[in-house]
């Protein structure tokens, strides 16, 4: 019988305006290094045109899969609420998710410094038979080091980068990746974060500073 390895990583952790997407795939173990002869590595060293056409292979290839697509204000309330913040939204996601998909193995890409303590959260969450059946692994840069949870990094990716292009489309405005790295999501922040406030995460500092900013403005004016 085949061994069930699961990989789960995320895309959209870090830019202030749009969701947030984890995808948990699993593959039998026989099947992972077919993985490598389609030249499946962590998403951020890919072109935007090779994960879309890898995102069709995965598909074909993987066994089953659980996404999540953690929309602004499920992320705003993560870190408003008293001991929780965004790695632990991802860790119980996360142990939501791959409780689902009955593994042997879980790897997970921790963005934790504390990976012993990150670790010890996502098995405490899990579903008592996967608690007691499957191999937890939790590293840092799991998905350069292993093939699953590259494959898992790119469906994510591929899946936020749709939501993004969807949501351009429909206001009409090219507001660029949504990272305040990007000139254009810097712009359409700064002119259009009340217009627009339901796609921001409103916990950002990048946020709080603009209507500060704003707020100040207005008493400047008196």
């Amino acid at each position: 019988m085949s061994k069930i390895i699961v990989g789960v990583d995320e895309a959209g952790r870090g830019p202030v305006l749009g969701s947030l997407v984890m995808a948990a795939l699993a593959f039998k173990e026989e099947d992972i290094p077919k993985l490598a002869w389609l030249g499946v590595k962590d998403s951020k060293l890919l072109s935007s045109q090779a994960r879309e056409e890898l995102f069709d292979r995965i598909r074909e290839l993987v066994h089953d899969f659980r996404i999540e697509v953690i929309e602004p204000d499920a992320i705003d309330l993560s870190l408003q609420e008293e001991g929780t913040n965004l790695n632990w939204l991802e860790a119980d996601t996360s142990a939501r998710l791959v409780s689902e998909l009955d593994p042997d193995t879980i790897i997970l890409d921790c963005p934790s410094p504390n990976l012993a303590a990150y670790r010890d959260y996502v098995s405490q969450r899990l579903h008592s038979a996967v608690q007691q059946k499957a191999t937890l692994i939790v590293e840092h840069k799991a998905d350069v080091n292993h093939l699953v949870v590259a494959a898992a990094s790119i469906i994510a990716k591929v899946i936020r980068d749709r939501s993004v292009e969807k949501i351009k489309a429909k206001i009409g405005i090219d507001f660029g990746s949504g990272y305040m790295s990007d000139p254009k999501t810097k712009e359409f922040l700064e002119h259009h974060h009340k217009d627009y406030s339901h796609l921001f995460r409103k916990e950002w500092q990048s946020f709080k500073d603009v209507e500060k900013k704003k707020r100040q403005r207005k008493l400047a004016d008196f």
